[in-house]
């Protein structure tokens, strides 16, 4: 079987944005102008395609990342020229912070973004943490400024904070005809040609004369836009200081290029909900984002030996994927999403997986469309695909060809900061609850499930209180189980302040053989301002992981080398239970400098538990402290209401860090223990007659100060 598309004809891309800035709006639009669906669905009236899950369309809301493959033939070439044609790999994915994993995970495996703003809000807080994960996966973009019919909309306003919170490189594309109600069409300062929308749902693009009113406005921006083009590239510099101006052509040509490099983010003008503008979007992701062969090949290590390998697009190298989501479907079981970097994967073959050094079966591989799916018996280099059939696979892990094997980076992926106890009802949920949460935590990396050790409840945790409600729902609706559900608790950490340097021994004589382990250790807290480079230079006998530094330093074998894992070990599960109220414990640094052995009675066990106590007195005399997960706040308040908001977060320990404007609106951010936030929106509301709102994303983890700390030593007891 041939593939049945060019490389350079696929675009893998995102659409991501902010909590109801039209995201999902704009995917239903994608889907209907690309002939998917042939009728629209809209989110408020729980229709939408890639809102396929109960909960979101009860809630309006996207919760789990959707992938749909579409065809778009763009709007200024010959409909009919098949030639045309490109494939879309679409990802639709969540806007609000409680499923932002989702976002993280999606930009891993795709080659360029849509971000979507809210014509009025322009750039909010979710929108600058998904800007920051596509900084961080390298992802080229292009803007997309929706609902500029909307009253108060303002596409300069939105376009200035885009330059002032997230790139200076950002320029504009397109400048709207009208604003609000009188939202007619657009302006492509490119091209310099006015663009309107007309028949049913928008699908006639007409091209026109440039009104005359807007003519000197287009005429500056036309120029300011060829500028930032130009300034790309030295030779085409060069000639335009010389009065020489690029060709139509040209200036396409070396955009692409700057978009693809992260030099140039194009920003369009529209209204998705009022068919305005998308096409134009579409038309812009085939000129300017990148097809699988325009980024750079992909990079991993040798799993056998820790040499580093790259792979390109191509279908003859051998076979490399990275599994990024994991989904329970109804119908076929588990399914594993992943996207193909090089080399080509058919239905019925084997892949090697180097996390678990095993070979799985590939039962069936799909195409996805939101919730439906189409059966191939193969896929190629650039693709992105769902399969069947594997078991021991989670998110992140490669799969990969046995002879040629290769581990690529694993996405990392944001630690829960708030967790619920949660028990069955009856006998019967016990074993159902079980294995569901298991499911569920598969699916989910920013899910965790564990076990309170002294009281044996299950604790649950996650990213916020509406990620838990979502779990806890999906547990009663597609696993049938029923079970009680305590408080929101939030999840403190520990760490130390201080160093200390302490000796642990374990020594016990029963008859016969005893148990020997002797240690001695220096702890230390983590330095976490060092960079890439400085974790690559420390030295060989280093393990460094985001929260615990092992740093082996015994010399002439005082330890023999088969004790010193079973070192680390002790050390990590000592650090599972602080000192002060039993959180886990964070960001610490261990030393093993020295100890000894015994012949005959030294074993693995004796030398682990010995590494467990001593880490525990050293952090006991290192100056332990309790650490609390600190929230980004924005609050979106009438004015009058400003004075009640800014002093009640003052009350709840939260630091004003300023005020803006936003419309008719202020705009008030902060920094607030998010053990202070629950139930906020209730006292908000009630607070401003219901007419502010709020978002909430964490930020960092903050000592808790004294007289908190030992309320929540008290509580612990």
């Amino acid at each position: 079987m041939e593939r049945d598309y060019p490389l350079e004809k696929v675009r893998n891309f995102g659409i991501i944005a902010h909590i109801d800035a039209g995201k999902t709006t704009t995917s239903e639009r994608v889907l209907f102008y690309t002939g998917v669906s042939h009728k629209i669905g809209e989110v408020h009236d729980g229709e939408t395609t890639t809102d396929w899950m109960e909960q979101e369309r009860e809630r309006g809301i996207t919760i789990t990342s959707a992938a749909i493959t579409c065809f778009w033939t763009p709007t200024y070439a010959d409909q009919k020229d098949k030639s045309k044609k490109v494939r879309f790999n679409i990802i639709d994915t969540p806007g609000h912070i409680d499923f932002t994993v989702e976002v993280k995970r999606s930009l891993r495996v795709l080659d360029g973004a849509v971000v979507v703003f809210d014509g009025v809000a322009g750039v909010e807080p979710q929108s600058e943490t998904n800007w920051r994960y596509a900084d961080e996966a390298n992802v080229p973009r292009i803007c997309f400024v929706n609902k500029l019919d909307r009253t108060g909309a303002s596409f300069e306003h939105s376009y200035k904070t885009i330059l002032d919170r997230l790139s200076k490189n950002a320029i504009r594309m397109q400048i709207p005809i009208g604003l609000e109600e009188k939202h007619e069409g657009v302006i492509d300062l490119l091209g310099m040609k006015a663009y309107y929308f007309e028949g049913e749902m928008g699908n006639k693009v007409l091209e026109k004369e440039i009104p005359e009113e807007y003519k000197a406005e287009a005429e500056k921006f036309h120029g300011e836009l060829i500028e930032k083009i130009v300034e790309t590239d030295d030779t085409l510099m060069t000639e335009y200081l010389d009065g020489k101006i690029p060709d139509y052509a040209t200036l396409k040509k070396t955009m692409r290029k700057a978009v693809i490099a992260n030099k140039i983010f194009p920003v369009f003008a529209g209204s998705a909900l009022k068919n305005k503008g998308v096409q134009l979007v579409l038309d812009a992701v085939v000129d300017y984002l990148p097809s699988p062969m325009d980024i750079p090949p992909i990079t991993g290590v040798n799993p056998d030996n820790d040499e580093a390998i790259a792979r390109h697009a191509d279908d003859k190298e051998p076979f490399s994927a990275l599994a990024f989501k994991v989904a329970t479907d109804p119908f076929v079981g588990q399914l594993i999403f992943f996207r193909v970097y090089s080399g080509t994967l058919e239905a019925g073959s084997y892949v090697y997986n180097p996390r678990t050094r095993n070979k799985e079966r590939i039962g069936r591989i799909l195409r996805m469309h939101a919730n439906d799916r189409e059966e191939v018996k193969k896929v190629f280099a650039g693709e992105i695909a769902a399969a069947v059939g594997l078991k021991d696979t989670i998110t992140s892990d490669t799969l990969c060809n046995e002879e040629n094997p290769i581990e690529l980076d694993r996405i990392v992926f944001p630690e829960p900061v708030i967790s619920l106890r949660i028990e069955p009802k009856t006998k019967a949920d016990q074993e159902k609850m079980g294995m569901a949460l298991n499911r569920l935590a598969q699916e989910d990396p920013t899910f965790k499930v564990s076990t309170d050790q002294e009281t044996g409840e299950t604790i649950i945790a996650g990213m916020g209180e509406l990620h838990l409600e979502i779990i806890v729902d999906r547990m009663k609706r597609e696993f049938t189980v029923e079970a009680n559900v305590g408080k929101p608790q939030v999840a403190y950490r520990e760490t130390i302040t201080g160093s200390a340097d302490v000796e642990g021994k374990y020594i016990k004589q029963s008859g016969g053989r005893g148990n020997y382990g002797h240690v001695k250790i220096k702890v230390k807290p983590m330095d976490m301002t060092l960079t890439k480079e400085d974790i690559e230079d420390l030295p060989k006998n280093t393990k460094r992981d985001s929260h615990f530094e092992f740093i082996n330093t015994i010399k002439g074998g005082v330890i023999p080398q088969e004790y010193i894992a079973p070192c680390e070990k002790g050390f990590r599960e000592g650090l599972d239970r602080g000192v002060l109220a039993g959180f886990k414990m964070v960001n610490v640094s261990v030393n093993l400098w020295d100890g000894s052995y015994h012949e005959v009675d030294s074993n693995e066990m004796a030398f682990k538990i010995a590494s467990s106590m001593a880490i525990q007195d050293a952090c006991k005399q290192a100056k332990p402290v309790i650490l609390e997960p600190m929230m980004k706040v924005e609050v979106i308040t009438p004015e009058k209401f400003m004075g009640d908001v800014t002093g009640n977060l003052s009350s709840k320990r939260g630091l004003i860090e300023g005020m803006e404007e936003r419309g008719m609106n202020k705009v008030v951010k902060a920094v607030v223990p998010l053990s202070e936030m629950f139930g906020y929106m209730t006292s908000l509301r009630s607070m401003t007659e219901g007419r502010a709102g709020f978002t909430m994303e964490f930020l960092r983890y903050d000592i808790v100060p004294q007289n908190v700390a030992t309320t929540i030593i008290e509580a612990r007891k």
